[in-house]
């Protein structure tokens, strides 16, 4: 059982592998849910395009959701109700969209890998949408009888060998640039490209031999044992077909692949396997090539706790897990196994041969040729949406006013403080010039001159002080001293009061300290400004030293580049 959870295309991928496991096993406890996933993927047009994924799918996207409604068409799964759409009509909305994309004013021909311009990808014509598109043609045609799929398979196979997608050899190749016009052909090959062309020409073999054309059959024959030839040498690991296994070439061995490609041999095992129904010369060939590779793909699911998580390299391993985990390597070992009860399966059905599925010729209805986004993405506009846009609006704008009021009331707040590097330059000018510096206090209240001195006191190094101006005094014979100290008080801002802010300065370096006092003579600090008394232990501690031992320093975030912390 698959206990991974998947979205956008490889869920379309995995449902297309739980349709393969019922028509394998006969076992249909998963049906409901493979109808409900893929009825709720349909969308509102019914082809594939639904509101969470459209604005991001790609043609490849759209077209593995397409290749799994196919295959329960052919497989006679069971039928929606008769009130939803049905497999046969879902396919054919996937068709009649991406017919009407096909792009001729870039290479000629082909579709984009990405469908709406924005897409990364858009500019990108790549092999696996063109696949999709020519495989879920091709089996149209086949279940139909309707020659208008078949000229488009026809055309698509034309197209991709034109612009040398597909080379002389079969190879095929990942995709190229509209800008260069389709030259720049990228190498890369991975097997899903290679896988979907095998399928969807064995379809076209069996179509051919249904309208009796032997000339298309020898065509088409020839093209199958070439791609199966192609397929054998690029994408399995050994010696001959008696012992080679399945390998991602391109990634695998250097450790490299994506989720994506970490899935891609699941639907080359499959393909493979659904060949031989329409191109049973190939069964001998592709069975032992399918039997060695389940073989290893089954040693490799030996991992994670449970033990049964299967791993990503089968080949060349020596059949050790690999420590990989997820979705691509369970769907992958999966299949595989799957694909060596081909022989004992159903042959697909068709209108003509049992199939029960009804078709609608013109299915897809406005999404045919679109290119923009659809209308039905938006909801309309209600009452209530009005009313909760302009509560969601009223609520960003108050909001907003709040912060900014706060913002210019925190900047007044701040007006008397000073850098740091301000009273740096001022003090190292004045001592250059051999004099006190200023007496201008580090900021002044609002509304004051800056004139408006707060009172101060100077403090001389024999531990004496002065509230007298700043002149130096003499000292012996003709020397002068200036002051070693001085000490203000400012009165603090509101949001720290009852706290005072001291401002010392020593050798023009000041230092701004926010303090709750803990001496009992200053618990409680009178309104006025402290006069400094020799006799107080407080005082002296800060005549002495400038800086009271036993204040708790309190700063704020916003000053620790204005000021030194204590």
């Amino acid at each position: 059982m698959l206990i991974f959870y998947a979205v956008g295309w490889e869920a379309g991928a995995l449902m297309g592998a739980l349709i393969d496991y019922w028509y394998y096993t006969g076992d249909d406890t998963y049906n409901e849910i493979i109808q409900q996933g893929i009825l709720h993927q349909a969308g509102p047009y019914n082809d594939f395009m639904p509101p969470n994924q459209t604005l991001t799918e790609g043609n490849d996207d759209q077209g593995f959701w397409g290749m799994a409604v196919m295959s329960a068409a052919e497989y006679n799964f069971d039928n929606p109700p008769s009130d939803k759409p049905q497999w046969l009509a879902l396919a054919q909305a996937v068709f009649n969209t991406q017919a009407q994309r096909w792009d001729t004013q870039s290479c000629n021909g082909g579709l984009r890998w990405q469908i709406f311009t924005w897409n990364n990808g858009f500019n990108y014509k790549n092999s696996i949408s063109q696949a999709c598109f020519f495989n879920i043609a091709a089996r149209l045609a086949l279940y139909t009888g309707n020659a208008t799929y078949a000229s488009w398979a026809i055309k698509t196979w034309d197209w991709m060998v034109g612009v040398k997608f597909i080379d002389h050899n079969y190879r095929v190749y990942d995709g190229a640039h509209v800008e260069t016009n389709c030259s720049d052909v990228n190498p890369y090959e991975f097997s899903y490209n290679v896988g979907a062309f095998l399928h969807g020409a064995a379809a076209m073999v069996q179509y051919s031999a249904k309208q009796g054309k032997a000339g298309d059959i020898e065509i088409w024959h020839e093209r199958v044992d070439g791609l199966l030839n192609s397929t054998e040498l690029i994408f399995f690991y050994g010696n001959d077909t008696s012992d080679k296994v399945m390998i991602e070439i391109a990634c695998e061995g250097v450790d490299l692949c994506d989720v994506d490609q970490q899935s891609f041999k699941a639907y080359l095992s499959r393909w493979m396997a659904a060949t031989t129904k329409w191109a049973p010369w190939t069964f001998d060939r592709i069975k032992t090539l399918l039997t060695n590779s389940a073989v290893a793909a089954v040693q490799q699911c030996t991992g994670g706790a449970n033990q049964r998580m299967c791993g990503l390299k089968w080949a060349n391993n020596s059949g050790q897990w690999d420590g990989s985990t997820g979705v691509g390597q369970q769907m992958a070992a999966m299949e595989v196994v799957l694909a060596n009860m081909i022989h004992e399966a159903k042959p697909p059905v068709t209108n003509l041969t049992g199939g029960t599925s009804v078709g609608d010729p013109a299915a897809g209805g406005d999404d045919i040729g679109r290119n923009e986004p659809p209308k039905w993405h938006y909801a309309p506009i209600t009452t209530g949406h009005r009313v909760g846009a302009a509560f969601v609006t009223f609520a960003i704008v108050a909001a907003l006013l709040a912060a900014i009021v706060f913002m210019v009331g925190d900047m007044k707040g701040n007006e008397d403080i000073v850098t740091r590097q301000d009273l740096d330059h001022t003090a190292a000018r004045h001592l250059d010039a051999k004099e006190v510096p200023p007496q201008e206090p580090p900021g002044r209240r609002p509304g004051r001159p800056l004139s408006a001195h707060v009172p101060i006191r100077y403090v001389w190094a024999d531990g004496t002080s002065s509230r007298k101006l700043g002149k130096r005094r003499q000292v012996g014979s003709g020397n002068t001293q200036a002051p070693v100290k001085y000490v203000r008080h400012i009165r603090s801002p509101s949001w720290v009061s009852p706290r005072r802010r001291h401002c010392n300065f020593s050798r023009g370096h000041p230092s701004v300290k926010y303090s709750r006092p803990k001496d009992a003579a200053l618990q409680n600090p009178p309104r006025r400004r402290p006069i400094l008394n020799s006799s107080s232990p407080a005082s002296l501690r800060l005549l002495a030293t400038g800086t009271p031992a036993s204040y708790v320093p309190r700063y704020r975030p916003d000053m620790h580049n204005e000021a030194a912390r204590y």
